[in-house]
């Protein structure tokens, strides 16, 4: 009899660790295909919680969203940067 009851402990918790590891690799997996979402780096982002997006505005910061045909990389922020200090310099 305690034979049977330590096989059943062990085959739980043999079980709830590999279903604790299994949901672990599968979230890891979500989050990689979700940091692959181009939305924050494109010029339409708003990054506003109302609008997100001005191009698809239902599609934004989803999976959907990650083959975009609008999607416009963001001026880098170096030429932002160049453009601040020339326009200092001419007031």
């Amino acid at each position: 009899m305690t034979l049977i009851c330590l096989l059943i402990a062990w085959g739980l918790s043999i079980g709830t660790f590999m279903t604790i590891l299994v949901s672990c690799t599968k979230g890891w997996r979500y989050v990689g295909k979700l940091h692959s979402v181009p939305c924050s780096k494109c010029q339409y982002f708003t990054d506003s919680r109302y609008l997100k997006c001005t191009v698809h505005p239902d599609l934004a910061c989803s999976e959907e969203a990650i083959n975009c045909r609008d999607f416009v990389p963001q001026p880098t922020v170096a030429r932002w940067r160049s453009r601040e200090k020339d326009f200092v310099h001419t007031i």
